[in-house]
């Protein structure tokens, strides 16, 4: 579009041509199958359906997948998405899918599911993270212990300790080891 006024003028793109101009994300497709399970529910006739979206990799009917933290190895009878069989759950998709052998009581949401012959996802009994702190009326140090929730997960947690602090803005190392 142009718009002439007594400045001069003006030219720019339309909210379409701009939503068009936007090239979709890659999936990760070729990764490890990542699933973090939003709800497991037990239909009659069919048996336990575990239910989330693919995040990485792909799962399809025959696979064995295992779900983490519970450990429970299984096999993939077959994947759906709005009540519809599909060949394959690629990253995105938000799939059921139909598992042999597995009660609704061992396996739940928060589990991740992953290929358990394609590096199979694994608890951590701890991990480092960046932790970007908005408002907090208190003081955060070692020993805090918030709720994390991690996609699907929602679990407590400890902060061992507190490794550096880092301005927000330039992203520079404030302090080392900081007490709080």
């Amino acid at each position: 579009w142009a718009k002439e006024t007594k400045a001069g003028v003006v030219k720019g793109k339309t909210l379409l041509d701009a939503i068009d101009a936007i090239e979709p994300p890659v999936r990760p497709s070729d990764k490890p199958l990542r699933l973090p399970l939003q709800d497991v529910y037990k239909i009659g006739g069919i048996g336990t359906v575990p239910v989330g979206r693919v995040e990485t990799g792909i799962i399809k009917a025959g696979m064995v997948v295992n779900f983490a933290p519970s450990n429970v190895t299984t096999e993939v009878k077959s994947v759906e998405m709005h009540h519809e069989q599909l060949e394959q759950g690629t990253p995105g998709d938000n799939v059921g899918f139909n598992v042999k052998n597995v009660s609704v009581k061992d396996i739940r949401r928060g589990n991740v599911c992953s290929d358990s012959k394609n590096d199979p996802a694994k608890e951590a009994a701890s991990f480092n993270a960046q932790v970007i702190v908005l408002n907090h009326p208190g003081q955060i140090g070692a020993g805090y212990a918030p709720v994390l929730d991690c996609h699907t997960a929602h679990i407590a947690c400890k902060f061992a300790e507190l490794i550096e602090k880092i301005d927000r803005r330039t992203g520079k190392s404030l302090e080392d080891a900081p007490k709080f």
